[in-house]
């Protein structure tokens, strides 16, 4: 009996221990959504997508390629302007391009790829764990208030209770946005990447 009451107060001290900690990564969190948000919003400003443009310009580039004028079809890509990831990757493949280094420009779209999906990790994360911590912070103080209600100290219950009740808060709040973000991001991405394979697809001619 004494050894199960030893092993109890062990897991009731590791749980309670693990309080603070919880509770100062959940403030953190909710610090880096709001930057997050702020990043968002600036990213949303440089979004321009027009693909009437994109569409003349891959149009150039495979006529271009077809006819061996590398430096021609570098050209054609520096002029694309859509999404700043997009604008980014065709002025990097130009200079594949230029050089008729065309194999490159495929590691170059993974590379970009792997880029956006970095960019999703953060919000994905932020999604992920706020309410797991959230559901931990809710669950930790409930010892303490159980006892104190069995105590009759309703004291030590409220401000239990309240700090339960705040980390769940606080949890579903930075979740909240890591999921809106990360799903109006995925569809941005998705979109970029579609404009990236129609240049990949004007390059086919020349491999």
């Amino acid at each position: 009996m004494d050894a199960t009451s030893s092993l109890f107060a062990i897991l009731y001290t590791f749980s309670a221990s693990l309080l603070y900690p919880v509770v100062i990564t959940l403030i953190l969190l909710v610090i880096f959504s709001l930057m997050l948000i702020g990043e968002f919003l600036a990213e949303y400003s440089k979004r321009k997508r027009d693909t009437a443009n994109l569409e003349m310009r891959c149009n150039d580039v495979r006529e271009h390629i077809r006819l061996q004028d590398f430096l021609m079809a570098a050209e054609s890509l520096r002029n694309i302007e859509q999404n700043y990831l997009v604008t980014g990757f065709a002025k990097d493949a130009s200079v594949h391009v230029k050089n008729n280094m065309i194999p490159a420009i495929e590691w170059l779209s993974q590379d970009y790829e792997i880029r956006m999906a970095k960019r999703l990790e953060q919000t994905r994360i932020v999604a992920t764990i706020s309410p797991m911590l959230g559901l931990m912070g809710t669950l930790i103080p409930l010892g303490p208030a159980l006892i104190g209600l069995s105590q009759g100290d309703i004291v030590q219950l409220a401000n239990n209770l309240m700090i339960a009740f705040a980390t769940t808060v606080i949890g579903l709040f930075a979740g909240s946005i890591g999921y809106v973000l990360t799903q109006v991001r995925k569809r941005w991405y998705w979109q970029d990447m579609a404009d990236i394979d129609y240049i990949l697809d004007s390059l086919e001619v020349v491999e």
